[in-house]
């Protein structure tokens, strides 16, 4: 079976060695390649990777685009407006997206249920919007959406959150800060989309990003003695996630952190 990932920049990506650790351990022969291909050559490609492949994970910038592209988008990845994982099946190309799922078994990973909690997210592309969806249907007391420009941001999102800017986000306080932009992700692992002054603001800090290990985002909670992870967890739970749609049966819960302890030896 063929499997890959879907992407523009794809040199910082864990999921081959996730997903070949993940068959290994469940003794499946299968393939797993990055892919990377630009935003307007996405459509033929996903053409072109159907007729051979069983299924694939997309990331950023495709979450959005590549759903114009597919025959069936699931419930959940309607809800969100974002699909991460597809599986070609009998002539159709179905859409999914696991990122929720690995979010919020993340949350609860790390003690971070955000259930009455004041939530502040980082960012409105594709990326963020299982993140969204997923602290809501967990109950968050409120949600912050920040973007750099209010006006360009998805008009579903301005709609459903409130959403206020960088300059904004100065003057605001939370529970929870949740970066769900690429800033800080190697190789630019200097930056960071906000300053030790933002960040005394929040009682806890989340980062997607995962390469490197700590970001940028993770020390200066860190240095306010303050919890950070990064989404090295959320990684593996949506990856087991995805392959429990490929190989369609159920995987054992263990899986996660088996696969997630592995992994982490790399970074």
């Amino acid at each position: 079976m063929k499997f890959g990932l879907l992407g523009a920049r794809l040199g910082h990506s864990l999921s081959p060695q996730i997903h070949q650790e993940v068959f290994r351990q469940l003794g499946i022969e299968a393939t797993y390649e990055l892919i990377e291909v630009p935003t307007e050559k996405l459509a033929d490609k996903v053409a072109e990777l159907r007729k051979n492949y069983r299924g694939l994970n997309v990331t950023i910038p495709h979450k959005v685009a590549v759903m114009d592209s597919l025959d069936y988008i699931a419930a959940e990845a309607g809800a969100i407006g974002a699909v991460n994982t597809i599986l070609f099946k009998d002539g159709m190309a179905s859409g999914f997206n696991t990122d929720y799922f690995g979010f919020a078994r993340l949350l609860e990973h790390n003690g971070l249920v955000p259930e009455g909690k004041k939530v502040c997210v980082l960012g409105t592309g594709g990326a963020s919007r299982a993140i969204l969806q997923c602290v809501k249907d967990m109950q968050a007391q409120s949600i912050t959406v920040i973007s750099r420009v209010i006006e360009n941001a998805p008009e579903d999102i301005r709609a459903h959150y409130t959403v206020k800017t960088y300059e904004d986000l100065k003057t605001l306080d939370g529970d929870l800060l949740i970066n769900c932009t690429p800033v800080g992700m190697y190789p630019n692992v200097e930056a960071s989309p906000v300053d030790g002054a933002v960040m005394e603001h929040f009682a806890a800090a989340v980062d997607i990003i995962y390469n490197p290990s700590e970001t940028k985002f993770m020390k200066l909670a860190r240095q306010q003695g303050k919890l950070a992870v990064n989404g090295l967890f959320m990684l593996v739970a949506q990856a087991v996630a995805a392959d429990e749609i490929w190989l369609e049966r159920k995987l054992d819960a263990g899986l996660i952190a088996g696969v997630t302890d592995t992994i982490a030896t790399l970074l």
